[in-house]
């Protein structure tokens, strides 16, 4: 039977939700260079996917926060994949902006949250985790516990791992770097001699450049 981790990042790679491009480097929003690009919005497309991601982060949030109240998505990228879980567990869900909205109610969290509930965050993406911890930030100062946040990918980068952990948030994921380097290793989508390249990327994303000359 295959890990979770493992079939993730078979669905994510079939998809080409990640790609990977140790050659050829994605230049991301911060300007990083980087050998490896992932999209999970993506997901939401293929109705195989989309409800094997469902189904598991559901699954592990019962597993995981069984007194969980409500769901709540970060947007933009996850605001699709909560709304499916918070459906399938039969649970309120809200969604955090990154900033208040510039009209109305100038509202930083949608929906009805009350406080004292217990919420369970849901991710696409963790990166280096600030966008992502500001979201808890909102719900904390809403007067709420986090029990915890799930994502469907993380890169792992040591940065994110010290923020999670300053801020006292358990986070889970259904995948993660090295599962979807050894599923592309083993599918020969990337050659051993790519691994060293994907490894050095991760240790210093920040400052990393490839030399294609």
């Amino acid at each position: 039977m295959k890990s979770l981790e493992k079939a993730t990042a078979e669905q994510l790679l079939k998809i080409k939700a990640v790609k990977l491009q140790p050659n050829n480097p994605f230049i991301w929003a911060s300007g990083w260079n980087s050998p490896i690009y992932c999209d999970n919005r993506k997901t939401l497309s293929y109705p195989q996917t989309r409800n094997f991601v469902k189904i598991e982060l559901a699954r592990l949030i019962m597993e995981l926060h069984p007194d969980v109240q409500v769901i709540a998505g970060v947007a933009t990228g996850a605001i699709a994949q909560g709304a499916l879980v918070a459906d399938m567990l039969g649970l309120p869900f809200v969604y955090v902006r990154p900033t208040p909205k510039g009209h109305g109610l100038e509202n930083l969290i949608e929906g009805d949250l009350r406080p004292g509930q217990k919420v369970v965050v849901v991710e696409d993406l963790i990166s280096t985790g600030g966008s992502s911890l500001k979201a808890v930030d909102a719900i904390r100062n809403d007067g709420c516990e986090v029990l915890g946040m799930l994502a469907i990918f993380t890169y792992g980068f040591p940065e994110a791992d010290t923020k999670f952990k300053q801020a006292k948030v358990k986070l889970n994921t259904l995948s993660n770097y090295d599962a979807v380097l050894a599923q592309a290793l083993s599918t020969n989508y990337i050659s051993a001699d790519d691994i060293e390249t994907l490894q050095e990327w991760r240790k210093n994303p920040s400052t990393w450049k490839k030399d294609l000359i």
